[in-house]
């Protein structure tokens, strides 16, 4: 009975901490509602703080939820965050689910995708022999969303208030988003005949960008005094690091609790746990990851590379040649899934391909599969990790897929055979 007696007064406590946290978030949204009035710093400052104030009622309500309720705070906070943002400077870089369906996290994606199709265009178009793209200037522009978003706030803005679009990423906005970007980071390109032997020459073509300060852009845009303090402000590393929040990073592959519940409902409760972690791991870059002929990575976690313009070096495909955003391919998915399960200790099939990590496994029937297990096309020219099975029993498989030009989760169409990788004790 005492037992029970707790377990209800932690309960109680529980409900009670859960019920105020929204209550103060409200308080919080208000102010921040408020504080919009008056100048833009203010506001923009006004909002931080009640972010800010949100947060730090979260973590208390964490620690007093230890004992079981994390799931009910992270959604608590979830909710926090989204009233607190939508009143605030910073209500523009949520969707209007009901609209075009164009979110900050889509646009820069979509954008992302024009820039590395310019860059291919320019290639197609413009006779040469060698390639020089400057990896380091691309990446620059890739890094420099933040930035872009801050001078696209401020644009959107009144003089002395707060950015207007509370409403979502209209395509008004979508097209105002993708100038302010273009202004920022520019594409150059030239070139250059060498010399390659006695009488024979070849054309350089020299591929660069050049990203421009919000300064800058301020000066070009001819902002006010109120715009250039409220650029200033959001400059600031507190609302860098929330920008990039807000654009969705993919560099957290942090799953939430209610895909970590969803993929483990997939899986046999007798499952190991060295398995479980494989289908995690994998479903951490499940749609965040370009399918790039060749691609490779041994990181463990997000590899910077990702996303940013290379040429496809590797031969056999259509795309051997074509500039893309680095990526993987199959093997290379299920390399980086066994490499960062074991904490970068093990490679399967040791730096090779399908074929290699076929090789490395023991054939077993369909009728044996098991979470973990790796299905192949013919002739290993495609490779998958089985995940789980759907409300039918069919096996679902993941992988990195051309097709998709991303991490899918499909069923078991195309894969002819399956076997069980060395790697694991049972």
């Amino acid at each position: 009975m005492k037992a029970a007696d707790r377990s209800a007064r932690t309960a109680q406590k529980t409900a009670q901490a859960t019920a105020k946290a929204p209550q103060r978030a409200v308080k919080a949204a208000r102010a921040t509602a408020k504080a919009g009035a008056a100048t833009a710093r203010e506001a923009a400052k006004a909002s931080l703080a009640a972010i800010k104030g949100a947060v730090a009622a979260a973590q208390e309500l964490i620690a007093a939820l230890a004992a079981g309720g994390w799931a009910v705070v992270a959604v608590v906070l979830v909710l926090c965050m989204v009233g607190l943002l939508i009143a605030s400077p910073f209500g523009l870089f949520f969707s209007n689910a009901e609209g075009n369906g164009s979110g900050i996290p889509q646009a820069v994606a979509q954008i992302n995708g024009e820039f590395t199709a310019r860059i291919e265009q320019i290639k197609e178009e413009t006779p040469h022999d060698i390639l020089d793209l400057d990896n380091d200037a691309v990446t620059a522009v890739l890094d420099n969303w933040c930035n872009v978003l801050a001078v696209y706030a401020v644009r959107t803005s009144a003089d002395g208030g707060s950015p207007s679009g509370l409403d979502g990423l209209t395509a008004e906005n979508l097209a105002l988003l993708r100038e302010v970007f273009w202004d920022m980071n520019q594409i150059s390109s030239f070139t250059e005949t060498v010399p390659k032997g006695e009488d024979e020459t070849e054309i350089v073509l020299h591929i660069t960008a050049v990203v421009k300060t919000p300064q800058e852009m301020a000066v070009e845009y001819g902002f006010t005094d109120e715009r250039k303090e409220l650029l200033e402000e959001l400059l600031k590393p507190e609302y860098q690091e929330l920008f990039q929040t807000l654009i969705g990073s993919t560099q957290d592959l942090t799953l939430s609790v209610e895909q970590v519940q969803e993929i483990l409902d997939s899986l046999p409760d007798d499952l190991s746990e060295e398995r479980r972690q494989v289908i995690l791991t994998a479903y951490q870059l499940l749609g965040k990851v370009n399918y790039f002929w060749g691609g490779k990575s041994l990181v463990l976690g997000w590899d910077s590379r990702w996303g940013t313009p290379k040429e496809v070096w590797a031969a056999g495909s259509p795309s051997t040649g074509t500039v893309r955003p680095y990526g993987l391919d199959c093997s290379g998915f299920v390399d980086w899934v066994f490499y960062n399960i074991s904490g970068g200790s093990y490679i399967i099939g040791h730096g090779g391909g399908a074929h290699m990590q076929h090789t490395y496994c023991t054939p077993i029937t369909w009728a044996e599969a098991i979470p973990g297990d790796l299905v192949f096309y013919p002739e290993d020219t495609h490779v998958g990790i089985v995940c789980g099975f759907d409300s039918g029993g069919n096996v679902q498989i993941i992988h990195c897929a051309s097709g998709a030009n991303n991490v899918v989760v499909t069923g078991k169409s195309g894969f002819t055979t399956i076997a069980r990788p060395s790697y694991y004790t049972s």
